[in-house]
């Protein structure tokens, strides 16, 4: 199989050396690049095309939070991870609502990290079960500065039964082996109802199906 390709995006260059030298020490991983700071990470992002990125959320310039949208609009395959130190409900579900694939906070354990990185590169969403439960706080809020556009509701409607029931198993956190089992279905139907969710919806990730799902009342 080939390896994983990553890109760190962090301001601080102690940090990045540690995370390139754990993943160099693993055989499923390739470091493409770095990048020290939102700006130079899109553009090393739309470069590289890495499988995934592991970005930083407070950096100079333009935040990771800026940085996930013009990544996520651009190169819509590569996955965003954050990798930060904050804690926030409001980071996390802004994170999400932008494109992000997952969230993880600095003080995870390597093997986690490992992990996440491979399941993002998977499809799957990443978030640090510290985050879990705030994630679900976060999204009872309303988005800072956006309304749902008016073109919402009818790209909800473009949704089938079958798919509304997995946009709800979605929100759950349910894997596609657990709503395979649930729906009795095959995993390799419900993986193509799920790109379909993501297609006509216009999202680029698992996470922003929940998110959407809880918005607009399809997670009860």
């Amino acid at each position: 199989m080939k390896p994983i390709r990553v890109l760190i995006v962090d301001d601080h260059t102690l940090f990045r050396t540690g995370i390139k030298l754990l993943l160099q020490r693993q055989k499923d991983f390739e470091v493409v690049g770095e990048a020290g700071d939102g700006l130079e990470g899109v553009k090393r992002a739309i470069s590289l095309k890495p499988d995934v990125v592991l970005l930083d959320l407070h950096m100079p310039g333009i935040s990771g939070r800026e940085a996930v949208g013009l990544i996520a609009e651009d190169s819509p395959e590569t996955r965003v991870v954050m990798l930060t130190v904050s804690e926030d409900a409001e980071d996390l579900v802004d994170c999400l609502r932008a494109g992000a694939a997952g969230y993880l906070l600095k003080n995870i354990e390597t093997d986690y990290l490992v992990n996440a990185i491979q399941g993002a590169a998977r499809g799957e969403s990443i978030i640090s079960p510290l985050m879990t439960g705030k994630l679900v706080q976060g999204l009872r809020t309303p988005p800072r500065t956006e309304t749902p556009p008016p073109q919402a509701e009818a790209e909800r409607e473009k949704l089938t039964p079958r798919e509304k029931e997995i946009i709800t198993l979605l929100a759950k956190g349910a894997s596609n082996k657990e709503m395979a089992r649930v729906l009795n279905v095959a995993e390799s139907t419900v993986k193509i109802h799920v790109q379909s969710i993501l297609k006509k919806l216009n999202l680029t990730s698992r996470v922003q199906a929940a998110v959407y799902a809880v918005e607009h009342g399809l997670a009860q």
